[in-house]
């Protein structure tokens, strides 16, 4: 999760719920785990098929998507993020913004290398930057001058 959803640990870590989120998915596998032991498969071959039903919902990575598109078409933003430390959290409030493009075409495995579904995420993406730019000069404009 730290790699590919920091968004939803980061979200999980604020609300208090990690330890339970956990606790759930794990228990969400119980009954597989004992049907493939008494299947007799490999230890091995269960902790694969666990693993991925304990991250189907988490497939394909939101954040991973957003910051791929994020590198390759809004560098220098990208790299403005990356030096100040932020790039987590913009990436988690572009995540946020993103979501009603994402859930309404339907984003999956399947689709993910789609074109107008990256056409509509950069759309999404260049407002989000428009509206953070335009707020920092905003705030930089209602400052009061320093006078000496």
């Amino acid at each position: 999760m730290k790699v590919n959803n920091p968004d939803v640990l980061l979200e999980l870590e604020q609300t208090g719920t990690t330890t339970q989120y956990l606790s759930e998915k794990v228990s969400s596998v119980d009954s597989l785990i004992t049907q493939l032991s008494g299947e007799g498969k490999p230890p091995y071959s269960i902790e694969e098929m666990c693993m991925k039903e304990l991250t189907q919902d988490l497939r394909p990575s939101r954040y991973n998507y957003i910051l791929n598109v994020l590198e390759l078409e809004f560098e220098n933003e990208n790299n403005k993020f990356s030096d100040s430390g932020l790039l987590l959290f913009e990436i988690c409030n572009m995540i946020k913004h993103c979501n009603p493009v994402f859930d309404d075409l339907k984003f999956s495995e399947e689709n993910e290398d789609n074109r107008f579904l990256r056409y509509a995420i950069t759309g999404v993406i260049k407002e989000y930057l428009e509206s953070v730019t335009s707020e920092i000069v905003s705030n930089e404009l209602q400052q009061p001058a320093e006078t000496e």
